[in-house]
């Protein structure tokens, strides 16, 4: 974590070259002009600042530079004589309770957290699910359902798949329609929950020589529409090394940020349970390119969708082993 040190007295300063010595990763930013000017400029490059100064004077700066608790670094507000350190801004998922209460140790501080669901002992849902490596689909949906769980104190939760931690006030059912949270690839109709999509699909891709990355997103999108399946699930490509200069292949998945698992026409005719494509056979001297390649990538011996073909576009779809 890059963090940035900020501060406007001379006493404040001081406090300030005291963190750095002892706070990793962290330097003194200079003020040169007003505040708001600071934060400004390095907004974008820093992970946290620490602010010596009073929480208002940060309020007003950082207020026009606020987007999204997705992105935004996290702030931390204390006082001249470090009394007391304040988590002000992204406290989950950016990181400033962690900040605060690592800043206040460093000075025999007290660290104050207000965030509820840390005051109250409960987990706090985006930070779980990011720990679980789990993406959320609806940002309003997990606010609603997170103060459900402060008011409740408990949550049920629906996993299709084993979840590494499961907090105590997360309670397991068997029906998704009675579950708050659901973790799970599929895609379903239950509006007052909040959905998790694991990171457990795998989409084997073959291809003509040249196809456009636009034929790969509206195969996609077709595929995962009919099968009830979530983008968000997918957890990388795969294919025969015969397409690892494929343009059109690399830019579809740069676009997601997903790798492509490239395999070779050895390891791909060595899987068995899969249809023989004769194009492909000519083509590369592989029985497949879509199905093989995505069992091999998700170490799976079976798959959840088939082969589609479209004009120039072939997929599969294998789920992630989950031993």
């Amino acid at each position: 974590m890059k963090l940035g040190i900020i501060a406007i007295t001379s006493g404040g300063r001081k406090l300030a070259q005291r963190i750095a010595a002892v706070l990793p990763n962290s330097l003194v930013l200079e003020n040169q002009g007003k505040i708001a000017e600071t934060f400004a400029r390095h907004w974008h490059d820093l992970d946290g600042f620490v602010c010596v100064m009073a929480a208002g004077i940060a309020v007003r700066a950082i207020a026009p530079l606020l987007e999204s608790k997705q992105t935004d670094p996290c702030v931390v507000v204390l006082d001249e004589s470090g009394h007391h350190v304040i988590s002000l801004l992204s406290g989950h998922l950016g990181g400033g309770n962690g900040l605060a209460t690592e800043v206040a140790e460093l000075l025999g501080a007290t660290p104050v957290i207000t965030t509820a669901s840390d005051t109250l002992g409960l987990p706090a849902l985006d930070l779980w699910a990011r720990e679980q490596q789990l993406l959320v689909e609806d940002k309003e949906a997990l606010t609603a359902v997170s103060a459900r769980l402060v008011n409740r104190g408990s949550l049920k939760i629906f996993a299709e798949q084993a979840v590494g931690h499961m907090p105590p006030a997360l309670h397991p059912v068997t029906d998704p329609a009675e579950a708050d949270v659901i973790v799970s690839a599929k895609v379903m109709n239950k509006s007052s929950a909040v959905f998790f999509r694991p990171p457990t699909l795998v989409v084997g891709v073959g291809c003509n020589r040249g196809t456009p990355a636009s034929e790969f997103e509206v195969a996609l999108a077709e595929l995962f529409e009919q099968e009830g399946l979530s983008p968000l699930s997918i957890r990388n490509l795969a294919s025969i090394d015969a397409k690892d200069d494929e343009e059109g292949l690399l830019a579809f998945a740069k676009r997601h940020g997903w790798r492509i698992d490239f395999y070779n026409k050895e390891e791909i005719n060595n899987v068995g349970n899969v249809a023989v494509s004769p194009a492909a056979l000519k083509a590369v001297g592989a029985k497949g390119v879509a199905e093989p390649a995505a069992l091999l990538s998700a170490q799976n011996k079976e798959l959840l969708v088939g082969k589609r073909k479209w004009q120039n576009v072939t997929m599969a779809v294998a789920r992630v082993s989950s031993t």
